[in-house]
C-alpha cells in the first residue's frame, strides 16, 4: 500500500466519489455510483490504498490488455475492487517497472596451459589455417 503514514486518511463520501471519478476518467466509462460500488470503494480505501495506487493498477491493466496478456474484463469495476486482486495487480505492476539488475562482470577465464603448451597450440592453429587456405586456392 502506498500510504506511508501509519494512519490512513478517513474514508468519506467525497473520497469515494473522487476515486470513482478517477476510475471513470481513466477507463472512459460512465458508471453510476450505487451503494454496492460505494461499499467496494470504501473497502479499498479503508485498506489503505490511495488514488495513486488506483491510477497505477489501471495503467498496468490497460498496458496488459493492449498487448493481449489480460482480458478487458480485468478493468471491470467489480473485478478491480476485489482487494486480493487489487493487491496482486499493484505488486505485479511494481515488479514489472523495475529494470533487472545489471549483469555482473565476468572475469576472463585464466589459462590452465603453461606458456609452452599455449605456443604449441598457436602453431597448430596456424598450420590448420595454412592448410585451409591451400585447399581454398
Amino acid at each position: 500500500m502506498s500510504n506511508t503514514s501509519p494512519v490512513s486518511p478517513p474514508v468519506d463520501a467525497p473520497a469515494i466519489q473522487q476515486a470513482h471519478r478517477l476510475y471513470c476518467q481513466l477507463t472512459g466509462q460512465s458508471l453510476r455510483l450505487a451503494f454496492d460500488r460505494e461499499r467496494m470503494w470504501y473497502e479499498l480505501l479503508r485498506a489503505g490504498y490511495s488514488l495513486d495506487d488506483v491510477r497505477v493498477v489501471i495503467a498496468y491493466l490497460q498496458r496488459e490488455i493492449r498487448v493481449g496478456h489480460r482480458n478487458v474484463g480485468a478493468l471491470k469495476l467489480s473485478n478491480l475492487l476485489q482487494l486480493d486482486r487489487f493487491e496482486e495487480d499493484l505488486q505485479i505492476s511494481r515488479v514489472r517497472l523495475r529494470s533487472p539488475p545489471p549483469p555482473q562482470a565476468i572475469a576472463p577465464p585464466r589459462s590452465v596451459l603453461n606458456p609452452i603448451e599455449q605456443e604449441q597450440g598457436r602453431q597448430r592453429a596456424l598450420e590448420c589455417l595454412r592448410q585451409i587456405k591451400a585447399v581454398l586456392r
